[in-house]
């Protein structure tokens, strides 16, 4: 056999290898199929600006992406970190240093009406972190298992803890999983302020990210990230236990959404959507098929500023963009705070603030 033949027959062999890898080789994921409504154009409600392009980026230290922030009542800044450290901030934005470390995964954080700092660890659970630092645990578990992976928190007037389980099959470094398997993994739980019993609000979310409580106590708003949309759940009132959609088809993924306690909600959209990854959710197989792909090759968030504020009926009533190569992109959390907006983000290493005017 000629040199040139032998050579072709390796290329042969290595492509038939990589396609039988490719259609076999064993993934974590069972993939459910779903289309999408055709993603809305970024006109109307949702034209492209640059009204986030004045964006300050402070400095939190040393190269951690900040997923989630809060701010005490003196204005200081909190930011979880992957590696378990949360750092604070001046209200000035200067003189970061660790607050506390909980060794595990600190994302969702809010204070509450103690001082102290309440915690959704992807990994320790739910926890309370007093104003000297130290930990205690809340909740580990509900229903009688261990907590998967949590995500975002708010606190209800009463004292009532509402976070959400992201998902109970695949820990927060896994999260690409969750969205390509597209199965409702994800819940809704509340902790209450005097049994400290956590229950189960709501099952079957796709991907249960951001949790915000109406400032009039009746519904929490939970961002379901797989689905595109923002789900509505009645804790109060005539229609308390029932669900229903409080925004839909939005036009990129949502992910932390918080109250300003008066008269609006702000969604963080940690980036738009991909008409690539859109066409592929109806099709089961390939997304196995990129679940076995490299890293590299999957599909990545675009670098891409994106906010929507809405009105407690769910209407769009700001929209906050900046698609700048420079811009803060990536934002994964929103908090307003005397007039000007904070944001956390899983593509910058600093927190991002926002004068409102």
């Amino acid at each position: 056999m000629s040199l040139k033949k032998r050579f072709g027959l390796v290329i042969l062999l290595i492509i038939a290898a990589a396609l039988a890898y490719l259609l076999l080789a064993p993934v974590p994921i069972t993939p459910a199929a779903w289309t999408p409504a055709a993603a809305p154009a970024l006109t109307g409600q949702y034209a492209q600006n640059t009204r986030l392009s004045p964006v300050q980026k402070l400095s939190i230290g040393d190269g951690h992406k900040p997923e989630d922030i809060a701010l005490d009542a003196e204005g200081r800044i909190y930011a979880g970190f992957e590696d378990g450290r949360i750092m604070v901030l001046q209200a000035d934005g200067t003189q970061p240093h660790v607050f506390a470390n909980t060794h595990g995964r600190p994302l969702g954080m809010i204070f509450d009406r103690e001082g102290n700092l309440i915690v959704a660890d992807a990994i320790k659970g739910l926890l309370s972190v007093n104003k000297t630092g130290e930990i205690s645990v809340l909740a580990e578990e509900a229903d009688g298992v261990k907590f998967g992976c949590l995500n975002d928190l708010d606190v209800g007037a009463d004292g009532t803890i509402y976070f959400t389980e992201a998902s109970s099959k695949f820990p927060m470094s896994q999260f690409t999983n969750d969205l390509l398997e597209h199965q409702p993994n994800g819940r809704l739980l509340a902790l209450d302020p005097h049994s400290h019993q956590p229950r189960t609000l709501l099952r079957g979310i796709y991907f249960a990210n951001g949790v915000a409580v109406s400032p009039d106590q009746t519904f929490v708003l939970v961002a379901e990230t797989a689905e595109y949309r923002v789900r509505r759940v009645w804790v109060n009132g005539p229609k308390m236990g029932q669900s229903d959609i409080f925004i839909d088809n939005l036009p990129g993924f949502p992910d932390g959404i918080s109250s300003n306690g008066r008269d609006r909600f702000w969604l963080a959209l940690v980036t738009p959507r991909q008409a690539l990854f859109d066409r592929m959710l109806p099709y089961p197989t390939m997304r196995k098929m990129l679940a076995r792909l490299p890293k590299f090759m999957q599909p990545a968030p675009k670098r891409y500023s994106f906010v929507l504020g809405l009105d407690p009926q769910g209407r769009v009533i700001e929209n906050l963009q900046n698609g700048s190569l420079d811009c803060y992109s990536e934002i994964a959390n929103v908090v307003e705070h005397n007039g000007t907006l904070y944001f956390g983000s899983i593509g910058e290493d600093t927190v991002g603030r926002f004068p409102l005017k």
